[in-house]
């Protein structure tokens, strides 16, 4: 698996920080992968004490720590001590330290150790032999003059990874370990000391992995001639380089590229001429390489037309990132057409000063093209006809602006399936013309761009994956009908305001919406979109109100596996009393929510109210007591009128009496000679009440000016509306005055359902007050006199006195 793994590294690598550590990095991250399989589970502990200014070890580790990282600091010593209680230690870093000395010994007690880096310190010699459970062994970027490789090295069965440095080589130095199978060897040559003269020679062992480093600010000089067996991937790091040692380089590597299994070369660091470069192109093209990465180039000094043969070569990829020209003046063509006219699959020239790529002058054999980060500009490949094999190009990153004359450039690439225009300015301004795109096309990405609605009308007709999320799109055109091939569809990060259905997209089934304006999707879009199968429609402005409903329910009902990022992703934003709910928790009643339910059911409810209350006015006679309540403010109104000094006159009967003319009789034979025999004054409307004043005036007038209401209550009584109306104006005037001026007196017994249901009044004046009964037994009748009397004693000497005065 580690094999593997390295042979993908090697030929896809496109780590670009400086290279004395990252080639490193990858032969450790190899050793990892392979080895952590073995015990990922184990490493519970992991302490990181790295850039701490530590001068020891600490003392209060855990005995159970696993990985131990003391990168970066000041320790020069290493005990036995240290260490030896952590019998779980299978990761010890010590890189980058003042280490002058190593004993193994130290690590005795730690049998599980696995992982040990101590590069980047000051070692010039090590001691005993090195656990044999080992898998990686860093010891590069040291001091040591010759490599500490000993007999014992040859007891590390299962070591993957080698880091070694020395100031010189002898052939044999590596033979202890020639019969293991090494998964990469990093030889470090920053302080190999040049003999003039002399050329020495190193056998390096069988190893997947080769990298040397050369110190960065040195002209490359090497005089060693490094021979290995079944190389598969070679990789050099600072290589500096004029007209003088650009020979030294290709002399260099005559031996170390001839072996058929070199498959992957990478130059990282480096800086040459153009002619220099060219000519290292040369003698790699006939090589076995198939893979050559180049990063981090500097050229220098001029770029003059170079010659270059174009033989037949195994090279499939040509990678070059990173690329500073320190030459500003130069024929484009003497750097552009020695890449265009190269006859590989592959090319990549990325993170370049480059503005422009001439077209192939014959058919290319290109298939594949990246052109990321660069400075390219809308005229590249206009009228080119010669990449008819192009199936991938990528323009990531550079300076394009019009879609239309994208989709123009493709128009004779007839083999193009997939192109990367993402991160440039496109904009899609409507065209006079249709767009010209390269029916072939089957994958677009136009993703962070400043593209809007209007480039759902300029897309190639047969794509399948579409991406066009951070753009500025707010709606998708509903007369889009060209697209019925599409499959996935991303428009994440733009304005849209709801989902889109799948009339102009029938074979969608991936659709990326979220971090958008949908507030409140439709809810139709699941019956729409038969096909689809992942939807991501997460973290956008949800309104949760009723129209949210239909489609809360329905994403609910999907399985986990087709709504990426349910429930975490989906919350309601408005109202804000509810911002932040998630939408499974999310409800409201269908009664709030259906119209026409609502509708039915308030109107019902003010039916059955009015209903309710057209029968409570009609029972108790309320048009009767509106009636009422008209007359008496209306005679208030004429009230407010009377002169202040004619309301300050004082009253002028004991009793106001009202009785229904069926029982004058009574009232004339019985009541008026007991009252009046002692000077009790009653009033009658008959005699009292004042000819050309109306009804309703005389009645409140006299109820006003009379000190009790006496009312004579018989069946003849609830019979004679008059009456009614004398009973409602006393009952108002006693709550009007606050005094007790009702006086009740029962002639006949009557029932109370008797009683209509406009006097209610009546009802609760009998119901709630203290009436006097008229006694058929003369014998009782002195009594009745005798209380009803005592309703009079206490006023009568002040109505007296008012008669006096009046």
């Amino acid at each position: 698996m580690v094999k593997s793994l390295w042979d993908s590294l090697c030929n896809m690598s496109q780590d670009r920080e400086p290279i004395v550590e990252s080639f490193h990095f990858v032969c450790t991250l190899a050793l990892i992968v392979g080895s952590m399989t073995q015990f990922s589970d184990e490493f519970e502990s992991v302490v990181d004490y790295s850039n701490k200014n530590l001068t020891h070890v600490p003392k209060d580790l855990s005995p159970s720590t696993k990985s131990l990282s003391l990168s970066q600091n000041s320790i020069s010593d290493l005990q036995m001590s240290d260490i030896s209680f952590l019998s779980e230690l299978r990761v010890l870093r010590l890189s980058h330290n003042r280490i002058r000395r190593l004993d193994f010994g130290v690590f005795l007690l730690n049998r599980d150790l696995e992982y040990l880096d101590v590069s980047h310190n000051q070692l010039q010699n090590i001691s005993c032999c090195p656990m044999v459970n080992l898998k990686h062994l860093d010891l590069s970027f040291n001091d040591f003059e010759v490599l500490p490789v000993y007999k014992e090295f040859g007891n590390l069965m299962k070591l993957s990874f080698l880091g070694l440095s020395a100031a010189k080589f002898r052939q044999l130095d590596l033979l202890p370990i020639s019969h293991l199978h090494l998964s990469c060897v990093l030889l470090d040559l920053v302080n190999y000391q040049i003999k003039d003269g002399e050329t020495e020679s190193l056998q390096v062992p069988n190893t997947n992995v080769l990298h040397l480093v050369f110190h960065p600010n040195s002209l490359f000089s090497v005089q060693v001639n490094i021979s290995v067996n079944a190389l598969g991937c070679l990789q050099l790091s600072n290589i500096k380089l004029n007209d003088k040692n650009c020979q030294s380089l290709i002399i260099f590597l005559s031996e170390l590229t001839r072996g058929p299994t070199l498959l992957n070369l990478t130059l990282q660091h480096i800086e040459t001429n153009w002619k220099c470069f060219v000519r290292l192109l040369q003698f790699l093209w006939p090589r076995p390489v198939e893979y050559l990465n180049i990063y981090n180039l500097t050229i220098t000094e001029s770029i003059s037309r170079e010659t270059f043969i174009y033989v037949e070569t195994v090279l499939k990829s040509l990678k070059i990132e990173h690329v500073t020209n320190q030459v500003f003046l130069f024929v484009k063509d003497a750097l552009y057409s020695v890449f265009a006219e190269m006859n590989i699959r592959m090319l990549t020239l990325s993170d370049t000063p480059f503005i422009h790529m001439v077209c192939p002058e014959f058919p290319s054999t290109f298939a594949f093209l990246n052109f990321t980060q660069n400075v390219f500009t809308d005229s590249i490949f206009q009228g080119c006809s010669t990449l008819k094999r192009l199936e991938t190009l990528i323009l990531q990153r550079n300076g394009l602006k019009n879609l239309f004359k994208v989709a123009l450039m493709t128009k004779t690439m007839s083999s193009l399936e997939t192109l990367d225009v993402s991160l440039n300015s496109l904009n899609s301004h409507v065209y006079d013309r249709t767009c010209a795109w390269a029916e072939s096309i089957r994958v677009l990405n136009l993703s962070s761009n400043v593209l809007s609605d209007s480039v759902f009308r300029c897309l190639p007709p047969k794509v399948k994956v579409l991406d066009l999320h951070n753009n500025r799109i707010v709606s998708i055109p509903k007369d889009v009908t060209h697209l019925q091939a599409l499959q996935e569809l991303n428009v994440a990060s733009n304005f849209l305001t709801d989902l889109p259905g799948c009339g102009a997209f029938s074979s969608l089934s991936v659709l990326v919406i979220d971090h958008n304006s949908v507030s409140h999707p439709s809810s139709d879009f699941f019956q729409s979109c038969q096909n689809i199968r992942s939807i991501t429609a997460g973290n956008n402005p949800f309104r949760c109100t009723c129209e949210l409903r239909e489609f809360v329910k329905n994403i609910g009902q999907a399985s986990r596996e087709v709504v990426e990022g349910w429930p975490d992703s989906y919350r309601c934003d408005y109202p804000d009393s509810i911002k932040g709910t998630p939408l499974q928790d999310f409800h409201m009643s269908p009664l709030s929510c259906d119209t026409i339910l609502l509708t039915v059911t308030i109107g019902a409810t003010l039916l059955l109210l009015a209903a309710i209350g057209a029968s409570l006015c009609l029972y108790f006679d309320l048009p009767w007591y509106l009636r009422m309540l008209w007359q008496w403010t209306q005679t208030r109104h004429r009230a407010r009128n009377i002169p202040l000094e004619e309301l300050q006159r004082n009253l002028q009967f004991h009793a106001f009496v009202s009785y229904s003319e069926h029982d004058s009789a009574w009232v004339k034979n019985e009541l008026l000679p007991n009252l009046e025999k002692d000077d009790i004054r009653v009033c009658l409307h008959e005699r009292n009440f004042v000819p050309g004043k109306s009804i309703v005036e005389n009645i409140i007038h006299f109820i006003e000016k009379s000190y009790k209401s006496i009312f004579v209550l018989s069946p003849h009584f609830i019979q004679s509306e008059w009456c009614h109306y004398e009973l409602y104006f006393a009952h108002h005037n006693l709550f009007h005055e606050g005094s007790d001026n009702l006086i009740l007196i029962l002639l006949e017994p009557i029932q109370q359902n008797n009683i209509p249901s406009r006097y209610h009044k009546l009802r609760a004046l009998m119901a709630q007050r203290t009436y006097l009964e008229w006694p058929i037994e003369k014998g009782k009748r002195g009594l009745f006199w005798a209380n009803l009397r005592a309703s009079f004693i206490m006023k009568l000497a002040l109505v007296n006195e008012n008669d006096v005065k009046t």
